[in-house]
């Protein structure tokens, strides 16, 4: 049987992080993170890594740029304010096609917010919050297990696309204890030709996201928005619970999809035929799980630890076709579940046909 451990998400996932293969750490101290950047300090230099607290968030996603460029698996992790200083530096990341892990455990906002958990960093990390037409994996858990998964995932998809990756957590997951099982696998980097290790068998490398002919720069575009149609088309992810015989569907990722999960399964029982589409990759969206309800839907509620986000999406996805209704709570108060099932009575009730 394999080993369980009980341990907080954040130290689950650095030490998944670690068993991946991350051999630097680049972070900055920021609540409610934490505790990765502890756990990689005590650790990493244990299997011959290297940790460093930088000055800033600004001087940590630039040292990231670095090892990546040099063939390094990297990661760095922070919170809310801190991911928005770090995205100039994720821009030129996924500009120069440099893989990497970046974890955002998110905190109430906007500005320096609070502390609490929640999910008010979709659009920014899911439109790209720098500058310039890219994009990044975004990858959502919803439980300890679930994020040591996902970092094992991340760092295959970052080498495998050339993509910074970013696992999106908050407050609430990152500070839970669950039990978590590591896989036994033996982890195989893949060759990268195109890093920066020295010339003695190859040609010059040069790693740039700086490209002053405009025909240049469309190319590259161009190029990007290739890969991102690829990954678009092979790396959507989601979980259909309870959706067979649906006809009224909650929307959530992360935390609220636990709530939700236990909304659907009370809602069942008082005869309401309720399901859960849970995103777990959140770019790319998993518009296919629509495709395949959307002829017997009656109505979307998207559930969210925020003002409405992920709400667009849905939407988008929809195309008008089903009514799309939202319920959420911000400022760092999760969302109750006697309030999320009392929501889901009045949309039972309502008349979506007349």
């Amino acid at each position: 049987m394999p080993e369980k451990f009980l341990m907080k998400g954040n130290e689950a996932l650095a030490e998944a992080a670690i068993r991946a293969g991350c051999r630097y750490f680049f972070g900055y101290p920021i609540t409610p993170q934490n505790e990765i950047p502890e756990y990689m300090a005590k650790h990493l230099p244990e299997v011959g890594g290297v940790y460093v607290q930088a000055e800033s968030e600004v001087a940590a996603i630039n040292m990231v740029y670095g090892a990546a460029g040099a063939g390094a698996r990297v990661m760095t992790s922070s919170s809310s304010p801190g991911i928005s200083l770090k995205q100039e530096g994720i821009s030129y990341l996924a500009g120069a096609e440099l893989p990497c892990v970046i974890v955002n455990m998110v905190r109430g906002g906007p500005g320096l917010g609070g502390i609490q958990p929640a999910q008010s960093d979709y659009f920014q990390v899911t439109r790209g919050g720098g500058h310039g037409d890219y994009r990044l994996i975004v990858l959502g858990p919803d439980s300890v297990q679930e994020i040591v998964d996902i970092t094992f995932l991340s760092f295959e998809l970052a080498d495998k696309y050339r993509i910074p990756v970013l696992i999106l957590g908050d407050g609430l997951l990152g500070q839970m204890m669950e039990p978590v099982e590591f896989p036994d696998i033996s982890v195989e980097k893949p060759a990268k030709p195109w890093a920066t290790t020295g010339m003695k068998d190859r040609p010059q490398n040069i790693i740039k996201s700086l490209h002053l002919d405009p025909l240049e720069l469309e190319r590259h575009n161009l190029k990007l928005q290739k890969k991102y149609s690829e990954i678009s088309d092979n790396e959507q992810r989601m979980e259909l619970f309870m959706c067979e015989d649906a006809d009224l569907f909650i929307v959530a990722y992360g935390t609220t999809a636990r709530i939700a999960k236990s909304v659907v399964v009370r809602a069942r029982e008082e005869g309401i035929a309720a399901g859960l589409i849970r995103p777990i990759s959140l770019w790319p969206f998993p518009n296919k799980a629509f495709e395949k309800i959307i002829d017997r839907a009656k109505v979307f509620l998207t559930l969210e630890m925020s003002c409405g986000q992920m709400i667009e999406d849905v939407k988008l996805t929809v195309n008008g076709r089903v009514p799309v209704v939202f319920y959420g709570r911000t400022g760092g108060i999760v969302p109750k579940f006697r309030d999320v099932l009392e929501k889901l009575r009045q949309l039972d009730r309502s008349d979506w046909h007349g």
